[in-house]
């Protein structure tokens, strides 16, 4: 099963109309979060329609520039995983919308608390129900390659790092932090910063089945050269 990873996009179109060819070999689109250009909450829309007209199975969150009432649109197009659980071929999907409070200047700026608690459904749970568990969150977890900013230190979540050594998901999805595309990870959790859709940056993930599971085949950061 392969996978398209997108994030931040901005409001900028242009790249999805040149990965036509990804998006026809992949089985759905991961989506880490800001639909609309900083500042200008209008750009949201066109960017959701842009990618669910794309592709029939698409995941997402909110990310910090989404205005938070943006959610209605998400879960009217029915391609939200902040806040709740999808279940698809043996595989889970949750996610958790917005970022931690920074510059103050962005619409969805939240508490640690209020990011983790979008993972209540499986913090409530036990952590071995959870082995096929994709995560998105637009807000990078601690201390990993995906979270760090040009002055060159850690902005990631300390909650969500602490979530995913625990629940240990096959997958984490982030975005935010454009400068930090890459790939590290948690355990035996991957997780991805696929970088700004925006600037052509993004990441294919495929996974293999196992016996009644899935692991991670392979993840590969990719970028579009523009024409």
């Amino acid at each position: 099963m392969k996978f398209l990873v997108l994030s931040d996009i901005h409001g900028d179109l242009a790249y999805i109309e040149q990965l036509k060819q990804e998006l026809a070999v992949a089985d759905g689109i991961l989506f880490g979060g800001d639909f609309a250009r900083f500042n200008e909450p209008e750009t949201g829309l066109p960017a959701l329609k842009k990618l669910i007209a794309a592709h029939e199975s698409v995941y997402a969150v909110l990310g910090n520039c989404d205005e938070p009432d943006f959610m209605e649109e998400l879960e009217n197009a029915d391609i939200s995983v902040q806040k709740s659980c999808i279940f698809w071929d043996g595989l889970a999907f949750a996610g958790s919308g917005g970022a931690l409070k920074f510059t103050g200047t962005t619409p969805n700026e939240r508490t640690d608390d209020d990011l983790l608690s979008d993972f209540d459904i499986i913090t409530r749970d036990q952590p071995d129900n959870w082995k096929n568990l994709i995560v998105i969150m637009h807000q990078p977890p601690k201390d990993t390659c995906c979270d760090i900013v040009s002055a060159g230190f850690h902005v990631g979540s300390p909650l969500l790092r602490q979530f995913i050594e625990q629940v240990q998901p096959l997958i984490v999805v982030t975005g935010h932090i454009h400068e930090s595309a890459g790939i590290d990870h948690i355990g035996r959790t991957v997780v991805v910063n696929p970088g700004s859709l925006a600037e052509g940056k993004y990441a294919v993930v495929e996974l293999i089945r196992e016996n009644n599971g899935w692991q991670v085949g392979s993840t590969l950061l990719k970028e579009i050269i523009p024409q």
